[in-house]
């Protein structure tokens, strides 16, 4: 818990790394987890660093990981994870790893090619086999051509030189994909003039794509032309639609011959297709069995010679020098590490603290519970080192703040067994495998979200809400009977007047209050909301007082580990005695209004707010009594000594300050001057004997000087945190009014969800039969709107309200969230 209250304390350490035994340190130090390496090295280029090359080998490594697992993806394969704890391979390995990996790369990407090259070559053959196997009689529309010309532009004299019969007629056959077709025929048709007879047909089979492996449509076509130009306009069209051209013989049984050619040599390719298939599954294999473990040692490797790059080489070279931050409780458990992973090279890496200036960074260690509570504080802002620590005042107050606007037993019962699953199923893989980032959230907060439930349903039985519907738990301390017997109610006063009033102040109607919570008798009240709303603001102002004088006072556990008592008497004091003068004077008056005034002066009781308000206006009331003797007197003192606050706020530090840089300048110079006259008396023996000079004395060590005060600045800083801390009293305890809002908000929605959908459905069935088949949409029609509006919706708007609570109005008391977190060198998140 200590821990959990204020950062762990952390130390900077100088490790002596020897040349020979610097990997395996490095390594060793990874597998803990222990050291945040600084950069010793931020001078020199990442190019010019050490282990450069090696880097570089890793990376290129990393390079054919990835194409080998891009490889067994589209394979369709799964890569299993590593089985156990593979640590990081010796510098000697990473050769042969790279040898072994360029090797199966290499031999993957042959396989690959003269797969994808068969592939191609036998949908080549099925084409040119569908191309010869359509019957789209090109040799008879040609023979038709060559018996004599049919069209109206034919000449009727036949031209000088011969007959059409003496024309060649030839062909251009092959298969185009369907969306091109129709605009391939339009084009030939008007390229050619119409000197062509083009068929096209789809395929009525689909072929495999060999480079998608989809199932594709084709369209073949043969298209008889004569003349040599014509030939060159449909080869050059055809080239630019990328189609598929084949030989295409006149003769059928010549094409018939080139059809059974074509499948026996299909039938062949299919073969040593299937040949190549069965060995690039077995080369597959091998790489399923060397990338899991490979992936994660050079990635190891690689973090090692990158933290190696940080070090500093010693003026010798033969040793590595590396600093960094170390949990000064893990101090052991490195010098032991260091030392058992040097033991071979003959000489001990050695590490030692040495001090420094520079703010450590904050280590909190965390488990499942607390670690959805540290976010939430972590989210403000990661704490100062050895600041005080919000988290484990945050598991009980984020909840229950939450609960204060989200208070419903039934709510919180549902909210309470969803997490109540989530932590149950935690240590299953397939939850924490799910990569859903909505289900993630939720599962990272399932700890947060179970106290919010439980803090929900105790908050549920003091408003006495289930669904918004009042439970009776115990008897009611208000009796009607003893109202109706005593008061005289009669038929004609009871029919016109249809709201009731329940005197207390007659014997036997008000019996004592609720053992538990709000009285039941409450919810059938006509002035139900108004009570409610009396009590929530007044329990909301209590509350939010409480919470940020709480948050002062944990300031005092600042100043006092700080050394900083002057603060103590100069901050803290005044800005208690201001907030609890004004402020925790109201959350008195109205403890004291609830325990001093009786029913039977209730109708009389002076109210609060005019007293509030005449404090601070130093004025009198006359039909406003006062609570107790001496209240003006009272009041007017509170305000005037919380106004004397604000001066002692607002110049107290920057004038103690100023007064101590004062005292220690006129020490320092004090100090010059003695020297000085000591020098002076000295002779020039003594100089040469010591063999310093006096310009060597004056110069001192500059790691020395403090820092340099400046009084403006201080004036400054002081001044703008005294008007947020006194504007911010004021507005923050306005701010707390939140509670009452949502909390009235929740119950409104959750009273209209029920007398809209439930009592309706209720209300419209008296049978067993016709009650249960309404029933059953109706509830359905319930429990999705409640669980969207609000579980879901309400939830979430109380989450951000709660949160927001906790960074302005109860964190900025105390905590200033401008540290950073120890980030080690680990390798847990490679693995």
């Amino acid at each position: 818990m200590g821990s959990m209250f204020r950062s762990e304390e952390v130390a900077l350490v100088q490790l002596f790394l020897p040349t020979a035994a610097a990997y395996s340190c490095v390594s060793q130090l990874g597998e803990l987890g222990l050291v945040e390496f600084r950069d010793l090295n931020a001078s020199v280029s990442a190019f010019q660093r050490r282990f450069v090359v090696d880097v570089r080998r890793c990376e290129e490594l990393e390079k054919t990981f990835t194409f080998l697992q891009e490889e067994v993806r589209r394979a369709g394969l799964v890569l299993s994870p590593p089985e156990g704890k593979l640590p990081a391979p010796p510098p000697r390995d990473l050769l042969r790893i790279q040898e072994e990996t360029d090797r199966l790369a290499q031999e993957l990407r042959d396989v690959r090619g003269n797969q994808q090259a068969l592939r191609a070559q036998l949908h080549q053959l099925r084409l040119h086999s569908a191309v010869l196997g359509q019957s789209h009689g090109p040799p008879m529309a040609a023979a038709a051509y060559a018996e004599g010309p049919s069209s109206e532009r034919t000449p009727l004299i036949s031209a000088p030189g011969g007959s059409h019969t003496d024309l060649k007629v030839n062909f251009v056959a092959g298969a185009v994909e369907p969306h091109k077709a129709a605009a391939l025929e339009r084009l030939l048709w008007r390229a050619c003039r119409g000197f062509l007879i083009a068929s096209f047909r789809e395929m009525e089979s689909q072929l495999e794509d060999p480079v998608t492996g989809e199932p594709a449509t084709w369209m073949t076509f043969v298209i008889s032309y004569w003349g040599e130009q014509i030939g060159q306009k449909i080869r050059k069209i055809t080239d630019c639609f990328h189609c598929h051209i084949f030989p295409y013989l006149e003769q059928e049984q010549a094409r018939h011959g080139v059809l059974q050619q074509l499948q026996q040599q299909s039938q062949e390719l299919q073969e040593v297709l299937e040949e190549t298939e069965r060995f690039l599954s077995q080369v597959l294999g091998r790489v399923q069995q060397l990338l899991p473990s490979g992936q994660v040692q050079v990635r190891k490797m690689k973090a090692v010679y990158l933290a190696l790059n940080q070090c500093s080489v010693s003026t010798t070279h033969k040793c590595l020098i590396a600093e960094g931050w170390c949990a000064a409780c893990d101090l052991p458990a490195l010098q032991q590490a260091l030392q058992d992973s040097s033991s071979e090279a003959g000489v001990s890496a050695v590490a030692h603290r040495i001090p420094c200036r520079d703010m450590p960074p904050t280590l909190i260690r965390t488990n499942r519970f607390t670690a959805s509570f540290q976010g939430i504080v972590d989210a403000y802002g990661v704490g100062r080192y050895q600041e005080v620590n919000p988290a484990p005042y945050t598991i009980i107050t984020f909840p229950f703040l939450f609960a204060v606007m989200f208070g419903d037993v039934g709510h919180g019962l549902l909210m309470f067994l969803f997490a109540l699953a989530m932590v149950l199923m935690e240590n299953r893989p397939a939850v924490k495998a799910a990569q859903n980032e909505i289900w993630q959230t939720f599962f990272g907060g399932r700890y947060l979200l179970l106290l919010m439930g439980l803090f929900s349903i105790y908050t549920g039985f003091i408003y006495n809400e289930c669904f918004s519907c009042a439970t009776t738990i115990f008897p009611s301390g208000w009796s009607v009977a003893a109202m109706a017997n005593q008061s005289g109610w009669s038929d004609k006063y009871l029919s016109q007047h249809p709201v009731l009033t329940l005197d207390p102040n007659i014997p036997g109607v008000f019996l004592g209050p609720y053992p538990f919570g709000i009285d039941p008798v409450w919810s059938l009240a006509s002035n139900h909301l108004s009570f409610l709303n009396s009590f929530k603001m007044k329990m909301s102002v209590i509350l939010g007082v409480t919470h940020m004088a709480f948050g002062v006072f944990l300031s005092i556990f600042n100043h006092v580990h700080f050394g900083q008592a002057h603060r103590l008497l100069l901050e803290t004091l005044p800005e208690l005695i201001f907030l609890l003068g004004l402020f925790g004077y109201l959350v008195f008056l109205v403890v004291y209004k609830w325990l001093q005034v009786s029913v039977s002066s209730a109708a009389s009781a002076p109210s609060i707010l005019i007293h509030f308000i005449n404090m601070f206006l130093f004025a009198h009331s006359s039909t406003n009594l006062p609570l107790f003797p001496g209240q003006e007197v009272t009041q007017y003192t509170l305000v005037v000594l919380a106004l004397a606050m604000v001066p002692v706020l607002l110049l107290g530090t920057p004038l103690y300050l100023l007064r101590q840089h004062r005292r220690l300048t006129a020490r320092v110079a004090c100090s010059q001057d003695e020297n000085k006259d000591r020098l002076l008396d000295s002779s020039d023996a003594s100089i040469s004997e010591n063999g310093w000079s006096p310009d060597e004395e004056k110069a001192g060590c500059p790691g020395d000087e403090e820092a340099e005060f400046v009084a403006s600045e201080a004036f400054m800083h002081q001044a703008i945190h005294t008007i947020e801390f006194c504007l911010g009293c004021i507005s923050n305890t306005a701010s707390y009014l939140r509670l009452w809002a949502l909390s009235l908000a929740h119950a409104q929605l959750s009273e209209v969800l029920w007398a809209m959908v439930m009592r309706v459905g209720l209300s419209m069935g008296r049978e067993v039969g016709v009650a249960a088949v309404v029933l059953v949409p109706v509830f359905a029609a319930f429990a999705v709107m409640t669980v969207a509006i609000l579980l879901v919706m309400e939830g979430l708007s109380a989450f951000l309200h709660a949160l927001r609570l906790h960074w302005v109005e109860f964190q900025n008391k105390f905590y200033l969230g401008t540290g950073y977190k120890l980030s080690p060198f680990t390798f847990t998140t490679d693995d």
